[in-house]
């Protein structure tokens, strides 16, 4: 919770959140907000997952209208990007 509040004192939101992917990724910003099986949209789309619902805590269920695509998928992004993250050691916060 504590980790939470750093995060929204920091401004990390949805849309820096994203960004953060992308600078990580080496993708550009609206990769992470594309549809579609590539490859390198489908680890951005992990990440961003992994990260907006787990640090800055924002809802599956807003992050799957944002994203158009069902609850169920930000949940599987989620755990993918989780993997992600600690395969190639990945941080949020840079």
């Amino acid at each position: 919770m504590e980790r939470k509040y750093d995060l929204e004192s920091r401004g990390f939101t949805l849309d820096k959140t994203a960004a953060r992917v992308a600078e990580v990724l080496g993708v550009k910003p609206g990769d992470v907000w594309a549809a579609g099986s590539y490859r390198h949209f489908v680890e951005a789309r992990s990440l961003l997952c992994y990260w907006a619902v787990r640090e800055p805590g924002i809802t599956m269920s807003s992050l799957a209208r944002k994203l158009q695509i069902s609850l169920p998928a930000v949940s599987k992004s989620a755990i993918r990007g989780e993997k992600l993250a600690k395969d190639r050691k990945y941080s949020l916060v840079g």
